[in-house]
């Protein structure tokens, strides 16, 4: 009778091990499909949300239909943009905008390298002096 209870004892371990055997590759395919397509989705959707909220009037937008222009006017949740040659108007949400060209960034990029420029030759001509 005690070696039938011994044996049942040492099969426990055994039946947890294969348990944890069966679901542990399901747990490193839910993983890596995590960090392949759910974590960089949620970075592109922020990034997304982050251009949205600074775009200005002026600004190149696409939207989700692929058209483009320039945004003539923002309102709480609806951006009026203009395309073509005749300046013709048309109003979306701005759920609709899929990408936001800005030339700002750029513009700023290169402002502060003449500025520090500007700051390395005032140190070089004081350490001079």
């Amino acid at each position: 009778m005690n070696s039938i209870i011994y044996l049942a004892e040492a099969a426990a371990p055994q039946q947890q091990a294969s348990m944890l055997q069966l679901f542990l590759p399901l747990i490193i395919v839910f993983g890596l499909m995590y960090f392949l397509t759910i974590r960089p989705q949620k970075k592109r959707d922020e990034e997304l949300r982050k251009q949205i909220n600074a775009m200005q009037v002026g600004d190149q937008v696409v939207t989700i239909g692929g058209i483009t222009g320039r945004i003539f006017n923002i309102q709480s949740d609806e951006v009026t943009i203009s395309t073509s040659v005749q300046n013709t108007l048309l109003t979306f949400k701005k759920t609709a905008i899929a990408h936001v060209i800005s030339d700002r960034p750029q513009e700023t990029a290169a402002a502060t390298k003449k500025e520090t420029a500007g700051e390395k030759k005032d140190a070089k001509e004081s350490k001079e002096e």
